[in-house]
């Protein structure tokens, strides 16, 4: 953790180079993602509810996945554009330096041009945990920290998913941005939604629903409350996601670079 701090401070002296040009960027992802709001904003323009759920129960829903996708975005950039990594023969260096490649990995880009997406995340969480009316406990306080957590676990886990095609495939494949920025699109709602046969693909499959549907019927006094530690079994994802990793570091041959 000492020397990621390290790493994390490298990048932060980095961007404070260019102070306006952070700050801009930091705009731009806060506008970027308004456009969520936006949308959920003018459908209920509309509909009064989407499935039984309300505008700012949607809004609770859409800020944590925002967030959840963001945090990993930021601090799993790295394998987000491993595909760089590999073409320019840079993950050569990687192997032969005496630190694991996946702290690197990890180490060697830090997305800090994503806070402004984070603030606009935390917005429309407030909003809609003070629309919603939620009775707060410890333990829907933990189970909101769990889905943080989980989602974050997530979203990285197909990010190294990413990276490791790239090793067979040297370029990434953007059919993954299906599982990554597609998921935070159709996450601004609940997951529930969209059928049950998508519910169970994104429960028994794709964890999706253990980070953002079941917790939220908790939180919202719908559900078991069991459904607080699901994020917790949605990190397991994680698991095949580094078997995935190893194969590919196994079958790695220099770039040609």
């Amino acid at each position: 953790m000492k020397l990621y701090g390290k790493f994390f401070m490298i990048h932060l002296k980095s961007i404070m180079q260019y102070k306006t040009s952070f700050l801009l960027s930091c705009l731009g992802q806060f506008l970027v993602s308004f456009n969520l709001f936006l949308g959920i904003y003018f459908m209920f323009r509309r509909f009064s509810q989407v499935e039984g759920f309300t505008y700012s129960e949607v809004l609770l829903c859409c800020g944590i996945t925002l967030l959840e996708f963001s945090l990993a975005e930021a601090f799993a950039r790295g394998f987000d554009t491993f595909g760089s990594i590999v073409s320019h023969g840079e993950f050569d260096r990687i192997l032969v330096r005496p630190r694991n490649e996946i702290f690197q990995v990890l180490g060697s880009r830090i997305e800090l041009s994503r806070i402004g997406r984070v603030l606009q995340a935390i917005v429309m969480f407030i909003y809609g945990i003070r629309a919603s009316h939620i009775h707060w406990t410890l333990t829907k306080a933990a189970a909101v920290a769990l889905m943080l957590l989980g989602g974050a676990v997530v979203f990285s886990g197909f990010f190294v998913i990413y990276a490791s095609i790239c090793f067979f495939t040297i370029e990434g494949l953007e059919f993954m941005n299906i599982f990554t920025d597609g998921a935070r699109e159709y996450g601004k709602y609940p997951v529930s939604i969209y059928g049950k046969k998508v519910l169970q693909l994104c429960t028994f499959v794709i964890p999706y629903a253990l980070i953002q549907y079941y917790p939220l019927l908790y939180l919202l006094d719908t559900g078991e409350a069991y459904y607080a530690l699901l994020p917790l079994a949605a990190c397991l994802f994680m698991l095949p996601c580094l078997v995935l990793w190893k194969i590919g570091v196994r079958h790695y041959v220099s770039s040609g670079s």
